[in-house]
């Protein structure tokens, strides 16, 4: 694993431990890597709850609750569908906190309006608030879903003022 994330895992897990509350993952395009990140960290089974992994919008419905509907008009790859997610991972866990996340690693499936290495990353809190932010990460798959696990790590750690 690339040192990198071990860091941001391990003060990421620093923080959420520190305020004694649980973390879920939500992964599409990132295929736990995430989940995996975290869970490298010792003493993460005291922060971390469980990770989803959702790779198709069958499993996304059923897995997290996202509507058909949100699919059909916004595809998988949207702000909207990240946020159904991070809220679906909160509300089908014991968690206080997630990370959800959804893009277009590559090399195929961009489009003019959502080119490779579009992701969108969401994070949610149980008091249902849930926030999104969308990147434009460079590179071949393994850079994209590399940068996807960096980007959503570091807003986890934003977020609880680490």
């Amino acid at each position: 694993m690339d040192n990198q994330i071990y860091v941001l895992a391990e003060r990421a897990g620093r923080l959420v431990a520190r305020q004694k509350i649980m973390l879920v993952t939500a992964e599409s395009c990132t295929g736990g890597w995430i989940a995996e990140a975290i869970t490298s960290v010792a003493g993460s089974s005291a922060w971390f709850e469980r990770g989803f992994v959702s790779y198709s919008n069958q499993s996304k419905q059923e897995m997290l609750g996202v509507s058909a509907d949100t699919l059909s008009r916004f595809g998988a790859v949207s702000e909207e569908v990240v946020l159904e997610m991070a809220k679906g991972a909160i509300q089908r866990s014991r968690a206080h906190l997630s990370i959800a996340v959804s893009g277009i690693a590559g090399p195929d499936g961009g489009t003019v309006d959502k080119p490779v290495g579009t992701v969108w990353v969401g994070w949610g809190q149980k008091l249902g608030y849930a926030e999104a932010e969308c990147f434009l990460l460079g590179g071949d798959r393994q850079a994209v879903r590399e940068q996807t696990v960096i980007r959503a790590l570091q807003g986890l750690i934003a977020r609880l003022g680490g």
